[in-house]
């Protein structure tokens, strides 16, 4: 199927233009006649290859979340379909989103569903959102969908930008700390053990012991940031195989404070994604396959698909839960009251509130925890350098007194 550029008046004499997928320049210029449009330019689309991927960024998830909400509310005044996607995707300023809005609209008006439109673009859509719009075109409410996925897309951004704040605080002052603390071994300690050698004095312990790491660092330096720089790449490159992985995200898990929080964090995110797929229609297998996939901790998925699997034998969700020992048991017996009242969706809304409510009380908590032990570790860190320092000099002035 080749691509058309096209141009033309509609029947009220507004010019347009865009790109059309047809198997000919015929059958193209033929749906264009059926949109009622008078076509004025036609050409097939350069098939020469671009520099960069034509859709080979992936498109962020706020981006997502207002383009749901925009095109649920469109849809909800009772705009077409196709004229939603065409609107989203004129006023769309980023080329690669705008990009793949015009393919998904002339996917649509050539006869796909918008859900098989979709799927062709993972990189902006995943299974969780395909999955959705299809049980939204199959039960007739794919307004209401879309409504459902733009406030479960909203709350993930949110719980994901309190994770990055929690994350990121922390590490990026260990690494300016650990980053100073590295030049003035190397650059400004050297200074002073010159200094020390040519008054001949002696040196206490504590003094020779940082200028010996002054001098290991001054004669490996280079050797010290190349070792660290190779083994973040080995970490991230062992995280992306299976066994490593699972290794990783267990330690996180198993880690104080940090660890409880991403394991609230990862309920949270089971809770709300389980009940947006089971409230929409989703077979509950499906759900299950989707929400370990979006889990974001390799433990968790693992938990999740050996629930599915016992949930394809026949039994029930909170058995096979609790035998994983990876969710509490308040979470375990409130969705097996959800499965006994009929009302799972509603007691998994209820649990992802909850749990939601927690890693912002969590968050709070670490941010406060971390600030101080910060300084103190900055404080005890430069301390230990300038007493190293001093203790010299104050030796040297008691020997003239």
């Amino acid at each position: 199927m080749a691509s058309f550029v096209w141009k033309g008046r509609t029947r009220a004499g507004e010019v347009r233009g865009g790109v059309l997928a047809a198997d000919s320049r015929d059958a193209a210029a033929a749906i264009l006649r059926r949109q009622q449009i008078q076509v004025t330019s036609l050409r097939e689309k350069d098939r020469r290859i671009p520099l960069l991927p034509k859709f080979g960024g992936k498109v962020g998830s706020k981006k997502i979340a207002i383009f749901t909400r925009q095109f649920s509310v469109m849809l909800d005044a009772g705009l077409p379909l196709v004229q939603c996607l065409e609107i989203l995707g004129e006023q769309e300023e980023q080329r690669t989103f705008r990009d793949v809005l015009t393919t998904v609209r002339t996917d649509v008006e050539s006869g796909s569903s918008l859900a098989d439109a979709m799927q062709k673009h993972p990189k902006a859509f995943d299974n969780l959102y395909v999955n959705m719009i299809a049980a939204g075109e199959a039960g007739g409410i794919l307004d209401i969908i879309l409504q459902r996925l733009a406030n479960y897309i909203e709350k993930a951004v949110k719980l994901k930008s309190q994770v990055k704040s929690a994350m990121i605080y922390p590490v990026t002052v260990i690494v300016i700390a650990c980053g100073v603390v590295f030049i003035i071994l190397w650059k400004v300690i050297p200074v002073f053990a010159q200094l020390f050698a040519g008054l001949g004095a002696e040196l206490p312990f504590l003094t020779r012991w940082v200028v010996s790491a002054s001098e290991f660092v001054a004669d490996y330096a280079p050797w010290i940031i190349l070792l660290v720089i190779l083994g973040v790449l080995a970490i991230r490159q062992w995280h992306q195989t299976y066994q490593g992985r699972r290794v990783l995200d267990n330690l996180l898990l198993k880690m104080p404070v940090i660890g409880m929080l991403l394991r609230k964090i990862a309920i949270a995110r089971f809770c709300r994604t389980l009940a947006t797929l089971t409230s929409s229609g989703v077979p509950i297998l499906d759900g299950l396959e989707i929400t370990a996939k979006t889990s974001g901790n390799a433990i968790i998925e693992d938990s999740i698909m050996l629930v599915r699997k016992s949930v394809e034998e026949g039994k029930t969700i909170s058995g096979p839960l609790a035998e994983t020992k990876v969710f509490p048991a308040m979470v375990v017996q409130m969705i097996g009251v959800g499965e006994q009242t009929g009302a799972l969706d509603q007691m998994l809304s209820k649990i992802a509130d909850f749990y939601e409510d927690e890693v912002d009380t969590a968050v709070a908590g670490l941010m406060k925890l971390i600030e101080p032990l910060m300084i103190t570790f900055l404080g005890v860190v430069i301390g230990t350098i300038v007493t190293a320092m001093y203790l010299p000099m104050y030796s040297i002035i008691t020997q003239i007194n």
